[in-house]
């Protein structure tokens, strides 16, 4: 199967995670890590309104949940899928966690960090730099937050 091929059956898992987000009134950001055997090691939604903390990002929830499965913080087999370009914060946990590959969908034109605003995770004053594959399911990862930010009860709660 084709790489492209591949990302765009993994995308699928991490939209499937984005629309859980929406029972708990969580933006529809959604991840999956995959180790190199094409196994899903790890699963992420946005949880900031579920639990109150602004660090629960998709992308840090699917990575805690892949190095608890692995017994290791070194994830540098893994592919991180997000339906969002990460921010700042999560191109730091990917960073940390030694992530090789990050495959997203929707461009974030306000906080990205993989190209859009900022570039974190091919900076090369780094010490890891990361893979980048963009704009996979591009239409379908932007249709579910478009869906999720023009609904008028949730754009008055934020």
């Amino acid at each position: 199967m084709r790489a492209q091929d591949q990302h765009e059956e993994w995308m699928l898992l991490a939209l499937s995670e984005a629309r859980a987000a929406l029972s708990s009134d969580d933006v529809p950001v959604g991840a999956v890590v995959i180790d190199a055997a094409g196994v899903v090691i790890g699963r992420g939604r946005n949880e900031r309104e579920l639990h109150q903390d602004p660090t629960l990002h998709a992308e840090v929830v699917a990575i805690r949940q892949a190095a608890a499965h692995t017994g290791d913080w070194h994830l540098t087999g893994a592919t991180l899928i997000v339906t969002l370009e990460p921010c700042v914060m999560c191109a730091g946990a990917i960073l940390a966690a030694r992530v090789p590959t990050v495959v997203f969908g929707a461009w974030d034109a306000k906080a990205g960090a993989a190209g859009s605003v900022y570039d974190v995770l091919r900076d090369r004053r780094l010490n890891h730099r990361v893979e980048v594959f963009a704009g996979v399911n591009d239409a379908e990862c932007g249709e579910v937050l478009r869906e999720f930010f023009e609904d008028p009860a949730r754009r008055a709660a934020r």
